[in-house]
């Protein structure tokens, strides 16, 4: 790890620690499609309970729906008027097609220096590693002044209906903390001033819609002139999907750009509405993506119901669309873009939606001053910039009830951000052993630094 940490990695050992839990995890496939019955987290509670079992101290399962277990890990601190630390990651993982995969999408070992498999980086490497360093620090007989929590979280990604939601509404108590780490950020960004690491102190609001179409059932031998809701609704999704609405330089996106000290023109293209488009196509995919989820509430129609047979005109369509807001937007103001996207269509289609808003923490906190501290010894030359997380964290949920929620972690130089990018979600998910490392050292000595 030369030129990423001024510390040595720790023992070889514990890096296979980390290598190790997190190959477990990929392989337990806690696949979580949004049904009830998948997931199946309490595999990874079974794991993660064994695994911190050792250390003697209580641990705590909750399992609001069969399979779909959370598990919490508590080090109390000895003065009840010290701050607390919640260490969050989350134990499930997004659907796959291993068609698009160069290994095994739950492989769970060690190629050329890199963990593969789903969920490698979203977020196991953090789950597993901040259970390490849990476990180390409870073994080093830690007793801080405030109290450390660890929550091994199920449902992340389907919302957290069953796992950080639940919690938060029924098992306050167990859970709750004056500040909160999970995924993602600490991606190594180069800049003029030297490596920029990210801290998600924000995140985008979600406003999924169910768009129901309308039309009238007929016989598919005649289609002239009739009123097939299945063409109709391509017509939605083409409007939906051009529809561009209008750039905000927000408070964050501007606090992430003037913390780059990106040269004087790309600065000023990056905070001017106006020459965003040039400015983004003149980027890389992944970079121009970015810039574009975070200053602007964008529009995905990602799934279509409809139609009974190859020769009935269907008379209904519904279609789900993935819309992410940004901070301070409200819902009316979305249904306002929705309207205007659709414009004739708008009165001929009904439209249900789930209001999510955007949340965010302040950055002038103590959590931020010991994340700069600790990252900055870790990473040689580098400084935080705050940044705008474009997808949904468990972190809404603690931010709404008072906590500062900053997503982090480390990653080593080997995964560049259009990695990441890339990978998230995505194909060929893997996570360096470097960075598994890294994220450590960093969750322990934050711990210490914070709560001792």
């Amino acid at each position: 790890l030369a030129g990423d940490t001024l510390n040595n990695v720790g023992s070889e050992d514990l890096a296979n620690e980390c290598v190790d839990l997190l190959g477990q995890l990929i392989r337990n496939a806690c696949v979580n499609d949004g049904r009830v019955e998948s997931g199946g987290e309490i595999r990874s509670v079974d794991l993660l309970a064994d695994y911190l079992g050792a250390t003697g101290l209580d641990l705590e399962r909750y399992e609001p729906q069969p399979g779909r277990a959370s598990l919490v890990a508590r080090i109390e601190g000895t003065d009840p008027e010290a701050p607390s630390l919640l260490l969050m990651g989350h134990t499930d993982v997004v659907p796959v097609n291993p068609d698009g995969w160069s290994h095994d999408p739950f492989l769970g070992e060690v190629i050329d220096g890199f963990v593969w498999g789903r969920g490698a980086v979203d977020m196991l490497n953090l789950t597993a590693t901040q259970a390490v360093a849990f476990r180390k620090l409870a073994d080093s007989g830690f007793r801080p002044r405030g109290t450390l929590i660890y929550l091994a979280v199920a449902d992340e990604e389907a919302s957290g209906v069953w796992g950080a939601e639940h919690l938060v509404e029924h098992e306050r108590d167990a859970v709750m903390a004056d500040y909160v780490l999970t995924e993602s950020g600490g991606f190594q960004m180069h800049s003029p001033g030297g490596v920029r690491l990210p801290v998600l102190v924000a995140e985008k609001g979600t406003y999924w819609s169910k768009i129901r179409v309308k039309g009238t059932p007929g016989h598919g031998s005649q289609p002239h002139r009739t009123d097939n809701a299945l063409v109709k609704a391509a017509e939605v999704v083409r409007r939906l999907a051009e529809f561009e609405s209008a750039a905000s330089i927000h408070e964050v996106w501007r606090a992430y750009v003037e913390g780059m000290q990106f040269p004087e023109e790309i600065s000023t293209a990056l905070l001017d509405a106006a020459l965003l488009p040039s400015a983004m196509a003149e980027m890389p995919i992944g970079m121009a993506r970015m810039i574009h989820a975070c200053t602007h509430t964008t529009f995905s129609p990602n799934v279509a119901h409809g139609g009974t047979k190859t020769n009935v005109i269907p008379d209904s369509v519904d279609l789900e669309v993935d819309i992410r807001t940004l901070p301070g937007q409200t819902g009316e103001e979305v249904r306002a873009l929705i309207d205007e996207a659709l414009g004739d269509l708008a009165d001929q289609v009904e439209i249900t939606s789930r209001d999510d808003p955007s949340s965010a923490s302040p950055i002038d906190t103590p959590l931020w001053d010991s994340l700069a501290r600790v990252s900055g010894q870790l990473v040689e030359g580098s400084a935080l910039v705050p940044f705008l997380m474009v997808g949904a964290t468990d972190n809404r949920y603690f931010r709404r009830e008072g906590s500062v929620g900053y997503g982090f972690g480390l990653f080593s130089r080997r995964i560049t951000f259009e990695d990441y990018a890339t990978m998230f979600h995505g194909n060929d998910e893997r996570v360096d052993v470097e960075s598994l490392a890294l994220s450590e050292q960093l969750w322990e000595a934050v711990a210490r630094d914070l709560l001792e």
